[in-house]
């Protein structure tokens, strides 16, 4: 990713040129190394949002909404505290170091003005967000660094604030000319010459130094000691134009680069030309909604995942015991389905009582059960005599009869629970919303798989299913969960009303309001759409979606949340169709 000291001088100046006179409005921290800070200024509030995650680490304005916690965190109290009400004095960076300096005058409990500096730290998985007093001192951290973690610089409250150390022996553009940083990079280095423009470079991402190599070496990138003079030429004229577009502007662009199938691949302040035809380029409106666009889907996956991990630890370790539970039972019941050697050998021990001497540790007999009366070798216990061998015999039997019908029941819950939590992955798989994941959680603690920790606070209503309309006009309804799964279908729904879901494969309870008329093949094929793509197969095709009337949907007895059985239905085979979902959301038709 491309957001190096050089991108960041040029997001600097957009939050600069839209914070004039801010103040702190509200703090609030979505999860653990996030922070959204509303800054009211006269042309409106903007929500700035800092982010000190390893893979996503960065600042900007965001428009994206962002659910928060019901607790705030202790660092974002302490913003609150310290921070509401203060007024934005300078946005500073040093050089093209990846970290920004928010200086801010604060009120203190004394009601003195003391200045405060909230210090973003964009360094990968060293990122951090760090509140600094008026002294240099660190007041917190939304991540502390103590001695174990760090002995070269510890990030704790009480302790001086040092910057992140500079590494030594590279060029900052922003501090030297082009020829500089170029002799710099040409110097004695026999490596390609993207590597050793990286080397020597501080603030330069690797995507720029490839784009300076590839205009140089018309994409040859060779090594930096076999440069032409011609190619110099043109490696200096490209480091002239980065140095023009982050300092004056000048050809400057928020530029993301997107795979051939839309997924976002890069992003740079310019135009970008290395990956050719491998990648489609589109200049955005700003460098914050370049990030918004760029991070968002990356962003989602990463909250849930934070959030539901006590939930996915849970369904883990249980899917893991119950497979192997099955696995054992599966074996002992192929053992078991041997057993009617045991019943022979006993008939045959009965039948021959007076021929078998005691002690003996086996007996060769004839074998009245095999169409030739071949004789057998059963063996014996030399401790018993013949009629307890016998009983013995019988009694494994029995024992074996039993097991059978017992497994097969056992054999049979274990393969439904299996096919229980495979349904809750694929739930929590879709969920977005913190709310989603605390109907999960509810769901998870009803079935016995985990504890909660019950609440004084009343607790919030059901969701409800998710509601799209057909182009033909029906009201279609998703479920979310397992649970709004049994309260859509066997409550909420009616008897003439069409029922949707992906045959054999886990997935949501879609349902068709009727309204007692007779939908067209339009809005059942957009309902089987609906189906496929809330399912464990949104990335398949040709996905086989079973439907029938309400009416002939069952749920048995005992049955685990979620799980009907049905009859006399039909199967449509759809492909999952997002650009559709989208535009039969019901608030997007309002």
């Amino acid at each position: 990713m491309a957001l190096d000291g050089a991108f960041l001088h040029c997001l600097r100046g957009e939050l600069v040129n839209s914070l004039p006179d801010a103040r702190v409005d509200k703090v609030h921290q979505p999860s653990r190394e996030e922070l959204v800070i509303s800054m009211r200024t006269r042309a409106g509030t903007k929500k700035l949002y800092l982010s000190a995650r390893a893979n996503s680490p960065r600042v900007h304005f965001t428009d994206i909404p962002l659910e928060n916690p019901a607790s705030p965190p202790m660092f974002c109290m302490l913003l609150r505290k310290r921070l509401t009400g203060g007024r934005l004095i300078a946005i500073r960076q040093p050089g093209l170091e990846r970290a920004l300096y928010f200086d801010l005058d604060c009120v203190d409990e004394l009601g003195d003005i003391v200045r405060l500096t909230l210090a973003v730290e964009i360094m990968g998985r060293h990122s951090n967000i760090i509140l600094v007093d008026g002294g240099g001192t660190v007041v917190d951290a939304i991540k502390r660094v103590d001695m174990d973690m760090s002995s070269v610089r510890p990030v704790l409250p009480g302790l001086p604030y040092s910057p992140p150390p500079a590494e030594a022996g590279k060029r900052d553009l922003s501090l030297c000319t082009p020829e500089e940083l170029l002799n710099a990079a040409l110097a004695g280095r026999d490596i390609p010459f993207s590597k050793a423009l990286l080397a020597a470079s501080h603030g330069l991402s690797p995507l720029i130094c490839r784009e300076v190599s590839h205009y140089a070496t018309r994409g040859m990138d060779t090594t930096a000691r076999a440069l032409t003079e011609g190619e110099r030429d043109r490696a200096r004229f490209s480091l002239s134009r980065i140095k023009a577009a982050f300092e004056t502007g000048e050809g400057r662009t928020p530029y993301i680069l997107y795979k051939g199938e839309g997924a976002p691949l890069d992003f740079s302040f310019l135009p970008i030309t290395q990956y050719g035809l491998s990648a489609v380029g589109r200049e955005m409106e700003s460098f914050s909604a370049l990030l918004d666009a760029f991070y968002a889907q990356r962003d989602q996956a990463e909250r849930t995942k934070q959030r539901a991990h006590d939930m996915l630890r849970v369904l883990t370790n249980a899917s893991e015991r119950t497979a192997r539970k099955l696995a054992n039972q599966r074996e002992e019941l192929a053992k078991s389905g041997d057993r009617e050697k045991y019943r022979i050998y006993g008939d045959l021990i009965h039948a021959n009582l007076h021929a078998i001497p005691k002690g003996a540790a086996c007996a060769e007999l004839v074998n009245y059960y095999d169409p030739d009366c071949a004789k057998i070798n059963v063996p014996l216990d030399p401790a018993l005599s013949a009629a307890q061998n016998a009983q013995k015999y019988y009694k494994e039997y029995r024992k074996a009869q039993t097991a059978e019908r017992v497994l097969a029941e056992q054999i049979a819950q274990g393969e439904e629970e299996l096919a229980y939590i495979d349904t809750v992955f694929d739930a929590l798989s879709r969920a977005v919303t913190l709310r989603e994941l605390n109907e999960l959680r509810e769901e998870l603690a009803a079935g016995g798989y985990l504890r909660l920790q019950r609440s004084k606070q009343k607790p919030s209503p059901p969701l409800g299913p998710m509601e799209f309309v057909s182009d033909d006009g029906f009201p279609i309804l998703v479920g979310r969960n397992n649970v709004e799964n049994d309260r859509l279908t066997l409550r909420t729904a009616r008897g003439s009303d069409m029922w949707f879901h992906t045959k054999n494969i886990p997935g949501s309870h879609v349902v068709v309001m009727t309204g007692g008329q007779t939908p067209p093949d339009r809005t059942l094929e957009q309902a089987a759409i609906l189906a496929a793509y809330h399912s464990k197969a949104v990335s398949s095709q040709q996905v086989p979606v079973d439907y029938t009337e309400i009416r002939n949907v069952k749920k048995p007895a005992g049955a685990k949340p979620g799980m009907v059985i049905y009859e006399t239905n039909r199967t449509a085979y759809v492909t999952p169709d997002p650009v559709l979902v989208e535009r039969l959301k019901k608030d997007r038709q309002k």
